[in-house]
């Protein structure tokens, strides 16, 4: 009787450790990233009461591509998250304190080699954003937007996090075909240029 108890229970231990480990695994991390955080010439959106307007899909994604050298990659989806922890992971999504909103848009190259997407997060303030980026850095990352390829490989993947002002950008590519050998450099490019939006709310 003992044997038994001990077997059930040790398959209870093993079957918890399997949710655990395939029901909470988390997403991947670039395997390339450089981070920076925010500088004085961002001051005049420094905080979301300096720039209260909330982002907009429009604002932020306002054609059906982005492009750069002679990479051009179509936007496939978009979508706009209340809830800030949606779109993250470890540390990332312990340092979102006061974030309320990430808008979030994946991309692909024409034959489909390459997939991308932009995230940005509207946070209180400029300190707010630098302690994401260092989170970012540090070992949490932001979730795949829905969507992304099956083939998307985490492990040769590129990152770009920046702190711009209250908000923080994430661009992050990667290849789709397995073993394929793909310059990551001009989608990495083109899906990071979407940060430069930001430089019209300097002027407003």
């Amino acid at each position: 009787m003992r044997k038994w108890i001990i077997i059930v229970v040790l398959a209870g231990v093993a079957g918890l450790g399997a949710f655990l480990w395939l029901g909470d695994a988390p997403a991947p991390r670039a395997a390339v990233l450089r981070a920076e955080p925010g500088t004085a010439h961002y001051a005049p959106i420094a905080t979301r009461a300096l720039d209260p307007q909330p982002l907009t899909v429009a604002e932020m994604f306002p054609g059906p591509s982005v492009s750069a050298g002679t990479t051009r990659l179509a936007l496939r989806n978009t979508e706009t998250l209340a809830d800030c922890v949606e779109a993250a992971w470890g540390s990332a999504e312990e340092a979102l304190g006061g974030c309320t909103q990430v808008l979030r848009a994946r991309y692909e190259t024409e034959d489909g080699a390459v997939s991308g997407q932009f995230l940005i997060f509207n946070l209180a303030d400029s300190a707010a954003a630098d302690r994401l980026v260092a989170a970012l850095k540090a070992g949490g990352f932001v979730r795949p937007a829905p969507g992304t390829p099956d083939g998307f490989d985490g492990s040769r993947s590129w990152a770009q996090v920046r702190g711009l002002g209250h908000y923080v950008t994430v661009s992050w590519v990667a290849p789709v075909v397995p073993g394929s050998k793909v310059d990551l450099t001009y989608p990495q490019v083109a899906v990071d240029g979407l940060g430069l939006v930001i430089q019209r709310r300097l002027v407003r």
